[in-house]
């Protein structure tokens, strides 16, 4: 009789984990990496997030592959930029078929003009971490949409998420005060810091005359150097100068500081040093720091 009473507790036990198994994950997919991230702050464990375009990429250039399409058909949410920043995504919304929610993060933001092939208006609006908290309470509402049941914990999930994002943006007006106002402005070959710019009082300004689509030449190098003497610019970020001798070169010939990469569009893989959202604001706003002090 022991015996049997012991055989059905230990069937019982075995039966637990099957009947107190996780409800199936909610299927959301990011346009890219710093949605996505964002999204796996609010989400938590209810969903699993794919990213389309990878870290390190950009969202501006890429192509989209089949695999793409049915990671769409598949999805249940489907969370991107808009402000065109993604123009390949309608075409992939269609030939996917999804019939997933497809929500814009950046819905609420008023743009600043844009000043490339955007056109009307500037995407990258998650520069600024206000904007970034928009952006959250957006994600947190469209998750709460399609799975009501997670609304209460989309919400908790958010609210700790946005009192990070309060104290870093402390952490970004703290670092900024430290800096000389006339010291407050920078050359970048990569015009993805206005909003930063506007929000935390520093002048990015591209370099005239430079395209940013390939390497820049001698010439170019030239017309950087005579920009930053004429207005004094105490730093430089120049993502397509990849010639140490050149780098040098206006490193000598202007006297301006030359910084590391900034991250602008996309996260770096998760061992570099912007794996997250978080990562990026603190790592970009560490190197101009360093590179705009007297």
């Amino acid at each position: 009789m022991l015996f049997r009473s012991l055989i059905a507790a230990c069937l019982s036990l075995a039966a637990l984990p099957a009947l107190a198994q996780e409800a199936p994950r909610l299927p959301v997919v990011a346009s890219f990496s710093i949605l996505a991230d964002l999204m796996r702050n609010v989400g938590g464990d209810r969903i699993t997030v794919t990213s389309l375009v990878a870290p390190g990429g950009d969202a501006h250039v890429y192509a989209p592959t089949p695999q793409d399409a049915r990671k769409l058909a598949d999805a249940k949410l489907i969370v991107i930029n808009g402000l065109k920043l993604e123009g390949w995504i309608d075409r992939l919304v269609t030939s996917s078929g999804t019939k997933a929610r497809i929500a814009v993060a950046t819905r609420g933001i008023t743009p600043l003009p844009g000043k490339d092939e955007h056109g009307g208006a500037d995407p990258h609006a998650w520069q600024s971490l206000a904007n970034a908290k928009i952006y959250v309470a957006n994600i947190r509402d469209d998750l709460s949409a399609v799975d009501p049941a997670g609304k209460d914990e989309y919400a908790a999930r958010a609210q700790a998420y946005l009192a990070r994002l309060d104290a870093v943006e402390g952490q970004v007006r703290a670092a900024v005060a430290t800096i000389p106002p006339e010291r407050r402005k920078v050359v970048t070959t990569h015009d993805a810091f206005g909003y930063f710019g506007a929000a935390y009082g520093l002048a990015f300004i591209a370099p005239l005359g430079v395209s940013t689509d390939s390497e820049a030449s001698a010439k170019d190098v030239a017309r950087i150097i005579r920009q930053i003497k004429a207005q004094k610019i105490p730093a430089v970020f120049l993502e397509n100068v990849t010639d140490p001798r050149l780098t040098r070169q206006i490193a000598a010939e202007s006297g301006a500081k030359i910084g590391g990469a900034l991250y602008s569009d996309g996260l770096s893989p998760p061992d570099g040093p912007a794996g997250t959202y978080i990562d990026m604001v603190q790592y970009n706003i560490r190197e101009l720091q360093a590179a705009l002090a007297p």
